[in-house]
């Protein structure tokens, strides 16, 4: 079989993410998955099942087709929501490259989920 090429983004890449915990300590805690709801190039706010600690760090890996990039960044806030969290997440230290995944992620997830008007940058 070949290479699978397709046209179009499918929207359910854009909006699953998966995330690992890194304490104020430097230790690694829970590794999950969540969902986007908002991302501007500054931060994201996305849906968790568990509530995340501000200042906590959180390695995030986002998904755009097949390419994947991995950002840090810093909760800002964590706000209960029925059974899941809103955690508003501030990035830090991104690279040229990453910035450049970043970007292109950011305006596919704009024009996928135009409608969703939330604050990503905390």
């Amino acid at each position: 079989m070949g290479k699978e090429r397709r046209q179009f983004i499918r929207p359910e890449s854009l909006n699953l993410l998966d995330y690992l915990v890194i304490d104020d300590k430097g230790r690694q805690g829970e590794h999950s998955m969540g969902r986007t709801l908002n991302v501007s190039e500054g931060g994201i706010l996305m849906e968790t099942r568990s509530a995340l600690a501000a200042n906590w760090k959180v390695m995030i890996t986002l998904g755009l087709d097949e390419e994947l990039v991995d950002i840090l960044g810093k909760v800002i806030r964590s706000t209960p929501d029925g059974e899941t969290f809103h955690n508003g997440v501030k990035f830090i230290k991104v690279s040229a490259e990453k910035r450049a995944t970043l970007q292109r992620y950011v305006k596919a997830f704009n024009e996928h989920f135009a409608d969703n008007d939330g604050n990503a940058d905390g």
